[in-house]
């Protein structure tokens, strides 16, 4: 079975955040299972500036990245490839919403027959439900034609039940299936010895939704003792923004972007992940944060409501609660039972087998024209 994954940015691009890292997951697992052929066409687009390109990642399976010439996605080199390669799969998986690819992979699969998986990562439910989220006019004429371009056979690609409901309010009526994402589990974790100090993390992109404002604003009434540690990277004025802010603070550190050894390392010397999000169609960063044995806090306008059922962490309501006196109320619990907790729940749930497992039936489904039992 042939599959072509649309998607305006990719590995190594991990500026973008979790979408690159779940987005690779999926593509890696597919390409490895037997009986599908899997093909990625994207853009060199690394970073919001034109001049910021990834070098080309040796993977596993072709990828075609095309140049990036204006704009976060803009590249024709892209438009040139898309009428054949959609017209050589078997299904088109999208990843992406408000952006150059999507309008024309949606039209040239409905001309050719193609059903599409539509993965909007969040992008729909944060336009509902986030006030501030820019240009919300242009989005809503952008999803109007985005509607009447697909194919008939389009499914909607969610992660959680919220996503599912806020992306129907933006698009209509249309079919959705839940996949979550998944999560890399180490085999191994190291966590660091108590000293007294209380260290608190927070990890992924550097943007407004994210909150960040709000875990600042409760430093400000946490005891010396807490220090806080925010890696990722965003916008640079808002970069320069936070910094300005936390210039004064010194148990504030911004670090930067890590992956790999760093980030696992960046786990292993926090005691509590804190994510005050307004919007996340999942937050990677959460699972992460569980499956390194940190326990986490985090809003109910993510969907990690189940933090509180499982007994490692908390899920607040921003308005109703204070950062701060949450933070103190789960740092006098037991950390390290809540984070063993926390690993163990990503253990059962959300392995890259168990995720690609669902998109592989999904696929099957949609090139035989029956409906996939993943759908809801």
């Amino acid at each position: 079975m042939k599959i072509l994954h649309v998607t305006p940015s990719y590995y190594p691009a991990t500026y973008w955040g979790g979408p690159i890292w779940s987005t690779k997951a999926i593509c890696d697992g597919i390409a490895a299972r037997p009986g599908f052929d899997l093909r990625v066409l994207t853009t060199d687009a690394a970073a919001p500036s034109v001049a910021a390109r990834v070098e080309p990642a040796s993977l596993p399976y072709p990828t075609f990245y095309a140049r990036r010439v204006a704009g976060h996605s803009v590249a024709p080199g892209l438009l040139t490839q898309l009428p054949q390669a959609i017209a050589w799969a078997d299904v088109v998986h999208l990843t992406a919403v408000y952006s150059f690819p999507t309008l024309p992979t949606l039209m040239l699969a409905a001309m050719w027959g193609r059903p599409v998986i539509w993965s909007p990562r969040g992008a729909l439910q944060a336009t509902a439900e986030w006030d501030a989220a820019p240009n919300r006019k242009p989005k809503h004429l952008f999803e109007r034609a985005a509607h009447v371009l697909r194919p008939a056979d389009t499914i909607l690609h969610v992660t959680s039940e919220v996503e599912a409901a806020q992306s129907r309010s933006r698009l209509g009526d249309i079919e959705t299936a839940l996949i979550p994402n998944c999560v890399d589990i180490p085999h191994r974790i190291h966590r660091r010895s108590p000293d007294g100090q209380l260290r608190l993390i927070y990890l992924g992109r550097l943007h407004p939704k994210k909150g960040i404002n709000h875990l600042i604003g409760a430093m400000e009434k946490l005891p010396s003792n807490v220090h806080l540690d925010i890696y990722g990277t965003g916008d640079e004025a808002y970069e320069r923004a936070l910094i300005q802010k936390t210039i004064t603070m010194p148990h504030v550190q911004l670090h930067g972007h890590v992956d790999g050894a760093r980030k696992a390392q960046a786990f292993a010397n926090a005691d509590l992940f804190v994510l005050p999000s307004h919007s996340e169609n999942f937050g990677i960063a959460v699972a992460e944060a569980l499956a390194h044995g940190v326990p986490a806090i985090t809003t109910t306008d993510t969907p990690w409501t189940g933090i509180d059922q499982k007994g490692c962490g908390r899920c607040i309501t921003l308005s109703q609660h204070d950062l701060a006196d949450v933070i103190m109320d789960v740092a006098a619990g037991d950390l390290h039972a809540m984070g063993m907790r926390g690993r163990a729940w990503m253990q059962r749930a959300y392995s890259p087998a168990a995720m690609v497992d669902q998109f592989a039936a999904l696929y099957r489904s949609l090139a035989k024209g029956h409906p996939a039992e993943v759908l809801a």
